[in-house]
């Protein structure tokens, strides 16, 4: 393959080494999109097969020894474990790989775009920093999220939260093996795998029981970039059907058109719950998850609405066939009403902070005054933000 115009050594060198590797490169090659940190994939054209990866060339749980993985205690992820392989695993094997892993991104674009890489008081700081959606932290400004009886596991609420235990409970785990480990090293290790690993579960085997463990590296299918429906001239992929906030926390980005986003009024609802109100909801399946999205509230939102304003013996009836019960009353809407506008002023308060620290109305394209890396991160939350308060708005309009 001839070098491509301009393109940097490294990437030269590591298409050789694929070439060499025995991955096929049909009618593509990495292309530097202006603005973009890192190069992908560009020229394909419909119905054709883009690239075919040896499943040896990969980087899985099936590369490591079983002597290395044995060393660790059994609930340690594999997730973990690769981290660990990559941080501390035999250079004679890891070197199979050296060519490829010189082009993933430097650990300081992740801090630029990370969230788990910005400082905890990020999330929720009162003296002019950036805040995080509560989708991603569960910290809200307007009011103080009270703790709660029951539990709502939801992949799409508290993401950073759930990350941030993901992250450090592997690092309990290789510290107990390691114990002179690295957390910037390992960290960044854990980061790339989690933003570039494809879904991967090892031949004969199930499937983890976390998700979150069925994955693996591979080489120059990590060039592929995001599109929520890929298409065009640069070769995209779908990372999945995913809420905006999930990408950023996940994946470092947000996109200005998602079909899958939503934020979640669960935090805002379970203030004007009582125990009794939400043993009843969780009985019948629908404690949680209270969704926004494109289409406005979803069914969970008017269950637990109605559940407000009725008898409970008629929304017994209602919960078992709400659909066929007609539309919800105007008390019911209400409450609805009062939820997602709640919502709508946390977005208009973090709206308004983040313009304070441009100095401009909406999504600025002139943010030279900040530092480069604040730069990003509050022109990303700046974006996030207003998509939220439009959602908000929406859903309200609906209701009218």
């Amino acid at each position: 393959m001839a070098r491509a115009e301009g393109s940097d050594d490294k990437h030269y060198h590591f298409l050789q080494w694929a070439l060499a590797n025995g991955i096929q490169i049909n009618g593509v090659a990495p292309f530097e999109f202006p603005g973009r940190e890192a190069k992908r994939l560009h020229g394909m054209k419909a119905d054709e097969v883009m690239i075919a990866v040896p499943v040896s060339t990969m980087l899985t749980i099936d590369r490591v020894p079983r002597g290395f993985v044995d060393r660790f205690p059994s609930e340690t992820s594999i997730h973990g474990i690769l981290a660990a392989f990559l941080t501390h695993g035999d250079t004679s094997l890891l070197d199979h790989w050296a060519t490829w892993r010189k082009i993933w991104p430097s650990r300081e674009h992740f801090q630029q775009s990370l969230p788990v890489l910005w400082p905890e008081r990020t999330a929720s700081d009162d003296q002019g920093c950036i805040n995080l959606p509560p989708s991603v932290t569960g910290q809200w400004k307007l009011f103080y999220n009270t703790h709660c009886d029951f539990t709502a596991q939801d992949t799409y609420q508290k993401v950073l939260v759930q990350q941030r235990k993901r992250l450090h409970d592997a690092w309990e785990n290789v510290l107990s093996v390691f114990p002179t480990t690295d957390w910037s090293v390992f960290s960044y290790n854990w980061l790339i795998l989690n933003t570039r690993s494809f879904y991967y579960v090892s031949p004969g085997k199930e499937p983890p029981d976390d998700w979150n463990d069925a994955i693996g590296l591979v080489p120059f299918g990590d060039y592929l970039n995001h599109a929520d429906n890929a298409k065009g001239d640069e070769v995209l992929m779908s990372y999945g059907s995913h809420p905006n906030d999930y990408l950023l926390v996940e994946y470092g980005f947000i996109l200005d058109k998602n079909e899958s986003d939503a934020v979640y009024l669960d935090d805002i609802v379970f203030q004007d719950l009582s125990s009794d109100d939400k043993e009843a909801l969780c009985t019948h399946g629908y404690y949680g998850h209270y969704e926004i999205n494109s289409s406005g509230p979803n069914l969970g939102v008017s269950i637990v609405a109605s559940l407000k304003c009725m008898k409970r013996e008629d929304w017994e009836k209602f919960v078992l066939d709400p659909p066929s019960s007609g539309p919800i009353s105007e008390e019911a809407t209400e409450w609805i009403r009062k939820w997602v506008d709640t919502y709508l002023q946390e977005s208009l308060v973090a709206i308004k902070g983040l313009e304070g620290m441009t100095s401009v109305k909406g999504v600025s394209h002139s943010l030279e005054n900040l530092s480069p890396a604040l730069n990003q991160k509050v022109a990303t939350l700046l974006r996030r933000w207003i998509q939220i308060r439009d959602m908000c708005q929406k859903a309200l309009n609906t209701l009218v």
